[in-house]
């Protein structure tokens, strides 16, 4: 068998995994990698990104919208711990990636050589598998394994330090496929008991809820959902990773959970009298107060992961798997049902929540412009039909709460980490995994300029993104709690910005400032009019807060909405 270099070696390997594109940042410790993907290159996309935090947020983006496990390779020291940020919110959104980083010699492990740093130790806590590749001869099973961990069960990154003497020493190779491994079992067998008793308490309950998380899209079990919810007649509600996992005018869907979500569904988690949790893991920005959390209720848990029953919310019947399976297991023994007077409840409810905030937020006819009423414009004029992207803040919450969609894979955000500097790369990765859809990105002006040096991909690899940027010259969502929790002392808050369309300009990006109301339409018309990258900046009201909210570690019920 002809020999290969270990570098050669490991590009055959990600080809062999079905990899059609990689992100990434060169340096010393992986140049080898670099001059193998030279050969390759009309073998799979590469994309080069100005940093390697965006290479990783890419490669989320990239993931979330294909559903595919993302890939990126950046160098040692340095290059590898920019990355950190990423791999941790892959970590906590549950985002399969493939991260493989340089490293010094074998022989220099140990030394403090230049750029060494000890990767897997770093990264062992914020990843389902870390693992440095000393030999060449290991290449093509760690590859195999690394995408088989990252990919099956609940996903998530897996991190793979490359050292340089196994990149540079010829091996002789041969692929591999990874689908078992004997001390990880990715998904546990359903059982029947378990089903059973799940039916029998949904057949029962006469105030039926449930709760739609990040699961479902993972599982790519939205069809699922949708039988599961119509034969029993179950209102839903969603979190913010799970919200396209159903269209949102589809009837049963009740709106958003959680600290800035829809009064309804969070009232109702007070008053149902079974919750059904289908691929979430009641995190606190959803329930709140623990000790007041739906007491009332019976809880049934849908999970793939053992760890996440009764880690916050004891369930009385949990359902180990993948959605996919699980829904129909359980949707099988559903008696036909009707909930009319239970889902007729939530109505006044969102009329409240409608007359208290959306007015006010979505269609106001005088004073500064609105996030929310820039949010639904775009929504709109894409005809519902576009994915959103969102970086982290204020501008964050408006966009979940007021983009409407029809179509699956509609949302890449960072839920667990809340990640400034998120949007622009994230978008990218989402645009190269979808371009027959127009992608919308929304930040604020603080989490733009985290990685605006993104804007040169953009303009390099030509990626037609229209990114939003929601202006109100502060920090907003901290200036908020510092608003309504910290007497209005705005520290560390304020921000004296650059000028935005000059900054677009240099970087071959068209863009439009919009001041007044009467000026939005016109420039949401221009940005959409071309498939070309766009920044729209609209300056928005600075003392703008976002309603419905509930106060970190309060009740559901304790809703303040202005």
């Amino acid at each position: 068998m002809e020999k290969i270099s270990g570098a050669q070696a490991l590009i055959k390997a990600l080809l062999n995994e079905g990899v059609d594109t990689i992100f990434g940042y060169p340096g010393g410790a992986i140049i080898p990698v670099f001059d193998a993907m030279y050969d390759f290159y009309n073998d799979f996309k590469y994309v080069l990104t100005r940093h390697e935090q965006g290479a990783v947020h890419s490669a989320q983006g990239y993931a979330r919208v294909s559903g595919k496990t993302g890939v990126c390779i950046v160098t040692s020291g340095p290059g590898a711990t920019n990355t950190i940020t990423g791999i941790g919110d892959a970590m906590l959104d549950n985002t399969p990636l493939v991260v493989i980083t340089g490293q010094v010699g074998k022989a220099m492990l140990g030394t403090d050589a230049f750029q060494e740093i000890d990767v897997v130790g770093i990264t062992q806590p914020i990843t389902k598998w870390s693992y440095q590749i000393r030999d060449e001869k290991e290449i093509a099973w760690a590859v195999a394994r690394a995408f088989y961990i990252a990919n099956n069960g609940r996903p998530g990154p897996v991190v793979l330090d490359f050292t340089k003497n196994a990149q540079t020493a010829l091996v002789e190779f041969k692929p591999e496929k990874c689908d078992f491994i004997r001390s990880y079992i990715p998904t546990l067998p359903i059982k029947n008991e378990k089903v059973e008793k799940a039916a029998e308490l949904i057949n029962n309950a006469k105030k039926p809820l449930a709760l739609v998380g990040h699961g479902v899209t993972i599982g790519k079990a939205e069809e699922e959902l949708k039988a599961f919810l119509e034969i029993a007649d179950i209102p839903a509600a969603w979190t913010m990773l799970g919200e396209s996992a159903m269209a949102t005018d589809y009837p049963l869907n009740k709106g958003m959970l959680g600290m800035h979500g829809n009064i309804g569904p969070n009232i109702k988690t007070n008053e149902c009298d079974l919750l059904i949790a289908i691929g979430m893991r009641f995190d606190d920005r959803i329930t709140g107060d623990l000790n007041t959390y739906a007491k009332q209720a019976k809880v049934i848990h849908f999970d793939i992961d053992p760890a996440e029953i009764n880690k916050n919310v004891k369930a009385d019947v949990a359902i180990l798997g993948n959605v996919k399976e699980t829904l129909p297991a359980v949707t099988k023994l559903l008696n036909k049902n009707e909930h009319k007077e239970w889902i007729a409840s939530f109505d006044e409810y969102d009329k409240k929540e409608f007359d208290s905030v959306i007015n006010k937020e979505v269609y106001p006819t005088e004073g500064p412009i609105k996030m929310g009423e820039v949010v639904r414009k775009i929504s709109d004029a894409t005809n519902r039909k576009a994915i959103l992207v969102t970086d982290v803040g204020q501008n964050q919450m408006a966009a979940i709460r007021y983009f409407q969609f029809t179509e699956k894979r509609s949302v890449v955000t960072s839920g667990g980490a809340g990640t400034m500097g998120f949007g622009i790369p994230a978008a990218i990765g989402a645009k190269i995994a979808a371009p027959e859809r127009t992608v919308c990105l929304f930040c604020g002006d603080g989490g733009f300029q985290m990685t605006m040096q993104e804007l040169g991909t953009i303009m390099q690899e030509n990626i037609g993104i229209k990114m939003i940027i929601m202006n109100n010259n502060f920090l907003g969502m901290v200036r908020q709690w510092q608003e309504l929790f910290y007497n209005e002392r705005y520290s560390s808050t304020p921000l004296v910005n650059p000028d935005f369309t000059t900054i677009a300009s240099a970087y071959g990006i068209k863009s439009r400032l919009v001041n007044e109301r009467e000026e939005l339409d016109g420039a949401i018309n221009e940005m959409l009019a071309d498939d070309k990258s766009f920044l729209l900046i609209v300056n928005v009201d600075m003392k703008e807060l976002i309603y419905p909210m509930i106060p970190a570690g309060g009740s559901v019920t304790n809703i303040l909405i202005n």
